[in-house]
Order: C-alpha cells, then structure tokens, then sequence
C-alpha cells in the first residue's frame, strides 16, 4: 500500500501559494523536510508559554537562538563609516529582557527603519539569530522577528492557546515561519493511517496519530503535549522493533550449515595447550555460540565486553570448532594496524596448530592466513590461493576480504570486530561468499546499554562478558588540569619516566597527526563538543607532541610515533618494536583504540582528553594494565572545571565500569549518533524516544512486536503499520538498523 496521497504531496508543488518555493527549498535542503508528512513529523523542540519568558542570561554562545522578550528601549545612532563617509551611517541598537536578564538587539543601514518602527518600546515579539559578543556584551545582529500582538485575532491563530511551540530551525528558516507552515498543513493530519494495531493502541490508552499530530503542533495544555509524546514515542519504539523482528524472522528461514566440533580435533588440541584456564563468563559464552553454531540456520550473535575480558579467544575457539566441521572462518578487521595485532596474536596463541601442512606443523593445524590491501602481490596471491583450496582455515584481514577475487572453499562463519566501523553492505558481501548464509558474530568492546542493544542490534542475540581474566591489573585514573595546574602536567611527564625506568612502557595519545591535512584520524570520531567550538586552538597532534617530549620533559627515552597515514609495513614496524620493548615512549592517534595488546605497557597520556568520547577514553584506557603491573591513565585538558567537558572526564576517571560510561556518552550524545546516523546518510528516525530514558516502553515494543511478526511476518493485517515501515525505514534504512 502506498502512503497516504495527501501526506506524500512534495512541498515544493501543490503547496506553492502557502510555503513558497524558497521555503520549501530552504525545508529540504536544511532540514530534510520534502514532503507534507515530513513536516508534520517535524516535532517542536520545546514550548514557549505566552507570559513566561525565556531565560536570557542562559544564552548560550554561537548558537542560534529563539527568544521571547520585551522592548525595554531602542535607540537610533549615527556615525561615520567608509560606506557613509558624512556621518551618515545608521545603527539601531534596541535592548530586549525577560527579567532574567538583558540583550543587545543591534540593526545597520537600511535595515534599521523597518525594526525602528516596529520595536516600540514595550512591544513584545519572538526573536531569533545567532548570538555573538560584541564589547563583552552578548547581542543578536540583524535577527529576524515576530511581533506578538497582545490578544488579536492573527496572533491567537497563529500560536494558539497559551503555548507557542519553539522548532528545531536554521539560520536561515526562524522557527515561527516553520510553525505557520506547519498549521497550513496540519488539517492534512486528519488523514494520517495509524500504524499501531487499535487493540494495542487501546489497550495502552494512547491517543490516535491524527489526534497526538495536532497536540504536539498545536497543544491547548500540557497535558496535551504530554499526550502526544507518549503516543509517538510508542509510534517511534513499536516501527523500530517490527523491522528488527523481521529481519530477525527473515533470518531464521535462511539455511546454513551447521558446524559441530569434533570431539580430539583442532579445538580440542587447542584448549589443552592453554597455559591458563578460561573463566566462567567466557565458558559460558562459548557453549551460547557452540548451540548456535549446531543449528540449520545462521547463527547471528552479538559478543560485547569489557576491554580485555577475552573476547578474541571466544572467538578464536568459535573459528577453530568451524575448521573442525571442515569449514573455513573469517575474522574482519577495521584497520590494517588491528589486521596484523589479531593474527600476529591467534598465531601465537595457536603455535603449532597454526602451521597445517607446513613442516613441523601439529597433526590437527589449520593454515592461519593474512589478507590486506597493502600487501605485496606474490604473498597475496598465495593467501587467494590458500583460501578457495580449503588450506587455510582461518583468514583475518581488513576490507580486502569484501573484493570480488576472494573466493573461499567453503566459508563457514565471519567474525566482524568492532562493529560500528563497518557498513552493513560490507558485512554482507563478505557473508555472501559462502555457499550458503555463513554464521555470523560480532564483536564490540564498547559496552552497550540493553536498550541501545535493544534498539540497534535488534536482530542479533546478546552474550556479555563482563568478567576480566586472571592476571588483569586495576587502572588508575587522573584529570589532569594542564590550564589550572601546569605542575601536573610536569609531574605527568615524570610518572612516565618513573614508568620506564621501572622496565615498562607507556603511550600517549594525540586528537590530530599534525601536517595540517588532518583533523583526526577518523574525522567522526574526534566529535567536538561546544567547548571545543567555543575554543579555537587546533587539537593537539602527534608529529609536535613527539618533538615537544623527546627533547623536552621526555628527552634520553626512545619516542616513535603511529598513526594512519603512515605506510602499513612502517606501521607494523613500529607496533613489533613497541610489543618487543624496543621503544619507551610510543605518542599515536586512536589507531591504538582497539586491539592493541602490550602487557609491559602501564602508562597512558591522553592530550586534549576533552576531545575525544567518553566511550573512546574508555578504549584507549583498555590499553594499559594488560599485565600483572598496576595501570595508569592520566586524561590532560585545558577546559575550565566547571565545564561539561570536565565533568565528562571527571565520570570517566571515577568509574571503570563499561557499562556506566556508556550511558553518560549516550546522554550526552544524539540518539541519531548511536543509531549509525553518520554512516548510513538517513536522518535518524528517532525524533521523540530516548534510548535511555524510554527503556519501558522499548522493552514493552519489543514484546508488542515479536508476537506480531510472528502471527503476521508480512503484516497483511496492518496495512497502516506497513506503510509507516515504507515511510520511516525505506529499505536503506532497515538494513542499515543493526549497525550502531
């Protein structure tokens, strides 16, 4: 079924006499709007009440504002400029307040006769602009505004009742002129199709779609608007969780192999040569992938855990109980740098078993091959070959594993580590060379909160390891206040020497690579905070830290630097050096975020540490305390303390529990980051559900939709639920769902 005709109109044509071609122009190209249904879906960010002002001395800075306030006084200079050389330039300066606090209104030439006659003193009216400093006094410059006229008919139509909504606006679209446009189309809600089932809608007590569409535009009450919030968070939480049944449905009908170890096989031979014994958490979890592994269609299971609690070796037995069954395995990586870690480390822990049909090699071995771009051709050629022949069993390697010329004997499962930085289409290619649907697990070493697990990795099952192995040591962590206290920073660089000549290592880790073609090595993930806005100095960068340090505070250590742009083969080059205890003081981007395992390293300094996420910090610091050595971090920054910035790294430094973090970075982060926004090019359908705060009624959607899907998997019933799957999750969209 198509969508409903009056809500697909574009708002470019039929609607011409009442938006405009340049507002609808302006609706699509900043702010994704394109047609009547996506501006009713447009919800307003928060509501203005007719009397109560906003507070103007919370303005924050550079950013783009609606205020409500009251003319206290305007005034009209004169002056002389280049352009009006007689004195006869004009500048309106008008003051506005809420009894919070005072702004500068400030207009020039012609524009100040319109403002002039309108902003009487005592007038009040809607203001918005772009807030700026200007004498070390806070001002909107030339902002758009809307007169509100005491009790006339205009304005009690336009912003009915006692509550204006405020929308979500851009410079160059105010939020009134988005609210006028939004009441020319709200009769066209009457026709919206309720996507919920009546007997779910009745039985939670929501209110029906045409009904919550013109409270939450047009709210008489607070009730009202609460109403509506409630009714399209279940809209949002309930379209969401079908998809991801489906997909889960649609998952259970393919066939795949299924692969049983043998009982004195590979795996067998494997755990008996382990020099320790597996904890609870990680036995436990490979009986989960074991059972799933046995069965006729794929397994697809999602491995979180903490920073270093074992994860490879789950899956390095998962991989070797697939070669017993005479299959072949995958592990993909999303960096060379963590290609060459997880085979360098799978080869070593396997030993001989890793050296099948070579001289010397065990009885039971498997080839374990490497496959990058960057390889040479003829080792290249060789690890092709090894791989559709069946001599290798296990292959690792980055994104070169996706291309048309690898072919595999008889692939069997794909291991895919750190998730969120692979797109699902190349996920799927890789498991599109098996025979058939390959198994399929995931590894994230970023702890997931249940209703983020819930919400995006909806079609996979969940194991968690939560316990750290034997051995692993405690990490201490400090802010250091660089600004503030610059003698903690000296005494930083002196723990590091203290550090090394106790026989260990340490890192320190930069935002930026530092030729000034960079803003990071992975531009998403230096995500900047308004701090960082607010304060223009360039993150710091590897290539000057490095230089800084070896001949200042760090001079007499051996110092190599790592980081993406380097030559793969000088890469691997410096990481060996680093493992073997060649080099002290190893100063690198986020390369080293994942995987990278040097017991004797103990120490980690990260510069700019208010640059980073708080779940990144939390990688990084997984780096260090790898041994039986204590670990430590220290998190360096120049934010005031009383910013948010320190506050994040204050959470960071109280706690080493994954799971906490991650709900202070998804709190402090949009929903639209956490659901793959970034990668998957399609604004997030999340516009009213919190992923934290709505876990009840993610939970409830989720019961609410398995049962559905699997009384009606094609949703022949429903044909207003179908069409909001169309509308919110075109195809794009779903596959792109389990990705975070």
């Amino acid at each position: 079924m198509d969508l409903v005709p009056a809500l697909e109109e574009p708002l470019k044509q039929p609607l011409k006499s009442v938006l405009g071609p340049a507002t609808a122009k302006v609706m699509a190209e900043h702010l994704g709007l394109h047609t009547v249904g996506d501006l009713l879906h447009h919800y307003p960010r928060r509501y203005e009440e007719r009397g109560q002002l906003t507070h103007l001395a919370d303005l924050p800075m550079d950013e783009h504002v609606t205020v409500v306030a009251q003319v206290a006084d305007a005034r009209l200079h004169s002056f002389a400029s280049a352009k009006a050389p007689r004195g006869k330039g004009q500048r309106l300066e008008v003051t506005i307040t809420d009894g919070s606090g005072r702004l500068q209104l400030v207009f020039f030439g012609n524009g100040v006769h319109k403002p002039h006659k309108d902003l009487l003193p005592g007038t009040r009216a809607m203001f918005a602009g772009k807030v700026s400093v200007f004498n070390r006094r806070l001002q909107l410059a030339h902002p758009a505004y809307e007169l509100l006229k005491g009790d006339s008919e205009e304005a009690v139509e336009t912003w009915a009742g006692t509550l204006i909504p405020i929308y979500p606006a851009t410079a160059k679209l105010e939020s009134w002129k988005i609210g006028k446009a939004v009441q020319t189309v709200l009769p066209t809600a009457q026709e919206a199709v309720d996507p919920l089932p009546a007997s779910l809608r009745e039985g939670r007590g929501l209110v029906t779609l045409p009904e919550a569409l013109l409270k939450i535009h047009r709210p008489h009450t607070k009730a009202d608007i609460a109403d509506a919030r409630s009714r399209l968070k279940w809209d949002e939480a309930f379209v969401l969780q079908v998809a991801l049944a489906r997909r889960r449905h649609a998952d259970t009908l393919l066939p795949a192999v299924p692969r049983t170890a043998l009982p004195d096989g590979i795996l067998t031979a494997f755990d008996d040569r382990l020099p320790f014994t597996l904890t609870d958490g990680q036995k436990k979890v490979s009986a989960e992938i074991f059972t799933d592994l046995a069965t006729d269609h794929p397994m697809h299971r999602l491995l979180q855990g903490e920073v270093g609690s074992g994860k490879t070796m789950v899956a390095l037995r998962a991989m070797l109980a697939v070669v017993d069954a005479g299959g072949q395995a995958a592990m993909l990586a999303p960096t060379e740098v963590l290609a060459q870690q997880h085979h360098r480390s799978v080869t070593e822990m396997m030993g001989e078993l890793a050296e099948g049909g070579m001289l010397g090699g065990a009885e039971h071995g498997t080839k374990v091959v490497l496959l990058t771009g960057s390889m040479g051709a003829a080792a290249r050629r060789q690890a092709l070959l090894d791989l559709v022949t069946g001599e290798a069993g296990i292959v690792i390697g980055t994104h070169a594993l996706i291309e048309d010329k690898v072919q595999f004997h008889d692939l069997g499962l794909v291991v895919v580590d750190e998730q969120h930085r692979f797109g699902v289409e190349q996920r799927d290619a890789l498991r599109g060379k098996g025979k058939q649907p390959p198994h399929l697990l995931v590894m994230t070493a970023t702890p997931i909160p249940r209703t983020v697990a819930m919400t995006v990795f909806g079609d996979l099952e969940t194991s968690v390891l939560d316990q750290l192995p034997a051995g692993r040591s405690p990490i201490a962590t400090h802010v250091v206040p660089a600004a503030d206290k610059p003698h903690f920073l000296a005494r930083a660089w002196e723990r590091v020497r203290e550090e090394v000549a106790g026989g260990h290592q340490a890192y320190v880790v930069c935002p930026r690579i530092g030729d000034d073609t960079d803003e990071a090595d992975d531009p998403k993930k230096a995500r900047k905070s308004p701090e960082d806005e607010a304060e223009k100095r360039p993150p710091l960068a590897v290539l000057d830290i490095a230089e800084q340090l070896g001949r200042g505070p760090l001079q007499g250590l051996r110092v190599e630097v790592l980081h993406g742009r380097m030559h793969p083969d000088d890469k691997d080059a410096v990481m060996r050096r680093f493992a073997a205890g060649e080099t002290d003081v190893l100063v690198a981007t986020t390369v080293i975020e994942v995987g990278v395992n040097v017991p004797n390293a103990t120490a980690m300094v990260i510069m700019d540490a208010d640059r980073f996420g708080v779940s990144q910090l939390h990688q990084l610091r997984g780096r260090v305390g790898r041994g039986s050595a204590p670990g430590l971090c220290l998190l360096v920054s120049e934010m005031p303390e009383a910013s948010a910035a320190r506050q994040r790294l204050n959470a960071v430094a109280s706690t080493l529990d994954g799971f906490e973090l991650s709900r202070i970075d998804l709190e402090q982060r949009r929903e639209g980051d956490v659901l793959g926004q970034a990668q998957s090019g399609v604004r997030s359908s999340l516009r009213v559900l919190a992923v934290i705060e709505d876990e009840e009624v993610i939970a409830e959607a989720r019961e609410e939709a398995a049962a559905l899907v699997a009384a009606d998997p094609e949703l022949e019933r429903l044909p207003g639920l179908r069409t909001a799957l169309d509308a919110l999750l075109d195809e794009e969209r779903e596959q792109y769902l389990e990705k975070g």
